[in-house]
């Protein structure tokens, strides 16, 4: 058990080391120093701030994230300070707070409304269906690239409207972006590798630019249109805010997705009994053990907060200007919310994980759509694949802020 000396979150061989090292830290610091200070690591394209406070139990976060009056999203969300307004990519709502916050969010919500979820349903279970059926049935492959990222993102540039031989270019310009500082997604080391995220980004907003023109002459029946097209409710995204707003998609409901659905099969391959519970009664265990799931991923470790005053939280002093990193992924192995939270059951209930963020304004608005995509694309496994299985260790994403996994071998056996 690390003792809290041994424990430095600013590091970069902390989040390279073995992931029971780091869960075992944390529970050292929910224990022992639930709010911590640390230094800032070290970014290439951010001035390094003066440190952050980390907050690591289940209570606190779901406090600091009720009182956007006195903990911000204004600043941004990740620990380093946010890269250039100039590009929209970046400029998503995620990095504001009311009035601003709310006008974008009452527009893009109509998206999202489990109503519309519902009408999604089917295109879901389609896409998945097809995902699973065109999957080799000898030999291993990579359940990331050939199902866990598909998914996800073909809803994803379906709903925007993206053309299919377009996929792609989201997909590793997305890599980039989320995958910065893994040396797969950015190699050069050196002092170009900001030039490539931010290029990255400025590509990914330009297409959207693109298909919102387009869409703006000749509307289709696809979200961009409507987005375009119609005032909601005397109100509409101008073009940049259109292109945050598909930013926001594909690091919300990409990356995260995707990293839900790779952990799940882990979990599934490393508690065979829990996997066959599931496959014998699907329907039955399908919402628990998607939250369970998404419990356990915790794709996004953390969101930054910053204290807009000198305020307290937990009996904890903060200053105007500090940094708060909430912490989902200890939050959601909290001892005293979850019984023997190491524990994956796929029957755990209640499961109030903050998987998707926690209770207030910055609540996951593509909650329902994730649990939807998690939930189709086991149903076509368990029911016409049930020998599927991770075939060796996940190659893990290094970063401090997403659990990202991204290659994962498997394989699997069909019915006959």
């Amino acid at each position: 058990m690390p003792g809290l000396a041994d424990i430095d979150l600013s590091k970069g061989a902390f989040w390279a080391a073995p992931y029971a090292d780091r869960a075992a830290a944390f529970g050292t610091l929910r224990r022992e120093r639930p709010i911590g200070f640390f230094a800032e690591p070290r970014v290439r394209w951010a001035k390094r701030g003066p440190g952050f406070y980390a907050v690591t139990r289940h209570a606190d976060v779901v406090e600091a994230s009720r009182r956007p009056e006195d903990f911000s999203n204004a600043e941004g969300v990740m620990v380093f300070e946010r890269p250039p307004a100039s590009i929209e990519f970046f400029d998503s709502m995620i990095n504001m707070d009311d009035p601003r916050h709310a006008r974008l969010r009452r527009i893009v919500s109509r998206a999202f409304t489990p109503s519309m979820i519902r009408r999604l349903d089917g295109e879901i279970r389609q896409v998945a269906a097809e995902i699973v059926a065109g999957l080799p049935e000898r030999g291993t492959f990579d359940f990331v690239a050939d199902v866990a990222e598909r998914l996800p993102l073909t809803i994803i540039c379906r709903m925007m409207g993206v053309p299919e031989s377009r996929h792609r270019f989201v997909a590793e310009r997305t890599n980039i972006i989320l995958g910065a500082g893994d040396p797969e997604y950015t190699p050069d080391r050196s002092e170009t590798e900001p030039v490539t995220l931010l290029t990255a980004a400025a590509e990914l907003a330009g297409m959207v630019k693109e298909l919102a023109a387009e869409r703006a002459g000749a509307p289709g029946d696809d979200l961009t249109s409507k987005l375009v097209n119609a005032n909601i409710d005397g109100e509409k995204l101008t073009a940049r805010e259109l292109g945050s707003f598909f930013g926001i998609l594909l690091q919300a409901g990409n990356e995260t997705t995707r990293t839900a659905i790779s952990h799940g099969l882990m979990l599934l391959t490393e508690h065979p009994e829990q996997k066959q519970l599931w496959a014998g009664d699907f329907e039955r265990y399908a919402a628990t053990a998607t939250d369970e799931i998404v419990r356990v991923a915790s794709p996004v470790i953390y969101m930054r907060r910053t204290a807009t005053r000198d305020c307290e939280l937990n009996g904890h002093h903060f200053s105007k200007g500090d940094k708060l990193l909430l912490y989902y992924w200890s939050a959601n192995r909290d001892e005293t919310v979850f019984d023997d939270p190491d524990r994956f059951d796929i029957t755990r209930s209640p499961n109030p994980h903050l998987g998707f963020g926690a209770p207030g304004p910055h609540y996951c608005l593509g909650a329902h759509l994730a649990r939807s995509e998690v939930t189709a694309i086991f149903r076509e496994l368990l029911v016409r694949a049930p020998g599927v299985h991770a075939a060796g260790a996940p190659d893990r994403l290094r970063s401090n802020f997403l659990n990202g996994i991204k290659h994962l071998p498997c394989a699997l056996s069909r019915n006959t």
